[in-house]
């Protein structure tokens, strides 16, 4: 792994302490049937996730869109969709190797996330799906995405919340802690990482917790609505 990408880290079964040697090996690993794993895991609702975050930051024909965290670049690509100019950046090498393939007329690069070869204000809106709570300094991560996006710009941030139903949360946590770790077993490339996405996902902040974190980093006018129950949730922000 390159030392750009080493800022990278992943967050350990035992512990959730985060390791600077394991995150890109992981992704790595769940590359060749992640898009598959995440839609079966979902029940299909990824698409409509992927399709909320793109109208959420209301782009228009001709804006540029950095898509932080792209993986393979499904997310990238739908938001292209829309007629602006959409780059996906991630650390996996794997994951990137696998969007070439898939997607070869997706652009795609590898990148830090604190440390983004982009210079100030580039983009007109900046996004980033289910990879912000897999870097080692989320907060550091917001400011950086605020460094390359122009004043009056906009952050969609897109990732597992708490859902806010008392019965449906007890429901969605044994699916999350028992039942993803097994299904990922008999459709994933790797299906350990899914036992530290369960767990990641358990420890990240709620909907407001989560709001307070992106105001305090750069942020706002900073507001969110929950998919699924809560079960994801958008946070939007404008760069001041």
């Amino acid at each position: 792994m390159r030392p750009a990408l080493a800022q990278w880290y992943l967050v350990t079964r035992a512990n959730l302490d985060k390791q600077p040697h394991e995150v890109a090996a992981m992704f790595d690993g769940v590359a060749r049937r992640y898009d598959l794993t995440n839609t079966v895991l979902s029940f299909g609702r990824d698409r409509g996730w992927r399709r909320a975050t793109r109208l959420a930051l209301d782009l228009k024909p001709g804006e540029r869109v950095l898509d932080l965290g792209a993986g393979t670049g499904v997310s990238t690509e739908e938001l292209a969709v829309s007629g602006a100019y959409a780059v996906g950046a991630d650390l996996s090498l794997g994951m990137l190797q696998a969007g070439h393939s898939s997607r070869p007329h997706v652009p795609l690069l590898a990148a830090d996330a604190l440390a983004l070869p982009f210079a100030d204000a580039t983009f007109d809106a900046v996004t980033i799906s289910f990879a912000l709570r897999n870097i080692v300094d989320a907060d550091a991560a917001l400011r950086e995405m605020a460094r390359v996006t122009r004043p009056g710009g906009r952050l969609v941030v897109c990732e597992f919340s708490h859902p806010t139903l008392t019965p449906f949360r007890t429901v969605y946590m044994g699916y999350l802690m028992r039942a993803l770790p097994e299904v990922a077993r008999r459709v994933s490339s790797n299906p350990d990482a899914y036992v530290y996405l369960a767990e990641s996902i358990r420890a990240w902040p709620d909907q407001a917790g989560m709001g307070a974190r992106i105001a305090a980093n750069g942020w706002g006018k900073v507001a969110w609505r929950n998919l699924t129950g809560g079960v994801v949730a958008l946070h939007r922000a404008i760069r001041p």
